[in-house]
């Protein structure tokens, strides 16, 4: 004679339950890991646009050279644009750079971000 287990209890019905509620639940995980992924990419970028618009400036407040600094590692050449420029007094470094996206799903709504920044650093007397 077997019994049967009553309905709610472990192993009844509802077994296999969890499986479905984390097939449902696991793409959607997925995309926000990686989109947070993408966030921290994006971020790492941009503080290294920021570092090296400022040895820019840097360069330039102290050389007075307007020639931009070589990229920071980490920042590909071909997509960093650094202009340095001045008066008397002041000089001035805007850089740009454009991020990839790399985040497959991510990446077919916009391929790039767009990253700038721009600093103005007083020239330094000899």
């Amino acid at each position: 004679m077997r019994l049967r287990p009553p309905s709610g209890a472990p192993g009844g019905r509802e077994r296999g339950q969890a499986t479905v509620e984390l097939a449902l639940v696991l793409p959607l995980l997925l995309v926000l890991v990686l989109l947070a992924v993408q966030v921290g990419l994006v971020v790492r970028d941009q503080v290294l646009l920021v570092h090296a618009t400022r040895e820019a400036a840097r360069a330039a407040a102290v050389g007075g050279a307007t020639e931009p600094v070589p990229a920071p590692g980490g920042l590909d050449p071909a997509r960093l644009e650094l202009d340095v420029g001045g008066d008397g007094r002041d000089v001035w470094a805007v850089g740009r750079y454009r991020t990839p996206v790399l985040v497959p799903l991510l990446s077919r709504l916009q391929g790039e971000v767009v990253l700038r920044s721009q600093l103005t650093m007083r020239r330094e007397e000899e």
